[in-house]
């Protein structure tokens, strides 16, 4: 999958992009309105960095989106995911379940539809989610399956 830098704030989340520093994503669209496209504005409003979101429809049942991102410090981590949590609960009314929020080195996000991944760099680099999800450089060939 390639990669692509997000357009204007007003139809970043629409059209499925997102800014991700240096390197570029291209993430799958959403549709305005959606879970999916909530979680990747409220990530980008609070600067998240390589922001990427990988498709999990016909690959696992426990989401239809995993997004991945990292944080500078644990403390916007932490600010991140709380932030996302209560705009997740304030505008679709889903108490989304976290994990990991003291230490805020990997806090996990389950929203139901959308499990969002917030991470320090160090700790993202090392457990490295995309290459087990067969998703971004490095990935398995094999894993990547036809597009």
């Amino acid at each position: 999958m390639t990669q692509a830098h997000l357009p204007p704030a007003a139809t970043r989340a629409a059209s499925g992009s997102q800014l991700t520093g240096t390197m570029e994503t291209e993430l799958p669209p959403s549709e305005p309105g959606s879970l999916h496209a909530l979680v990747l504005h409220q990530l980008d409003e609070d600067q998240a960095q390589d922001l990427i979101s990988i498709p999990l429809e016909g690959k696992s049942s426990i989401a239809d989106h995993m997004v991945i991102a990292s944080g500078r410090s644990t403390r916007q981590v932490a600010a991140m995911a709380q932030k996302l949590a209560e705009r997740i609960k304030r505008e679709v009314r889903v108490t989304p379940r976290i994990e990991g929020l003291p230490a805020a080195d990997w806090v996990l996000i389950d929203a139901g539809d959308v499990v969002v991944h917030l991470f320090r760099p160090e700790v993202r680099s090392f457990y490295n989610l995309e290459r087990m999800w067969g998703f971004g450089e490095g990935a398995p060939a094999a894993a990547g399956g036809s597009a």
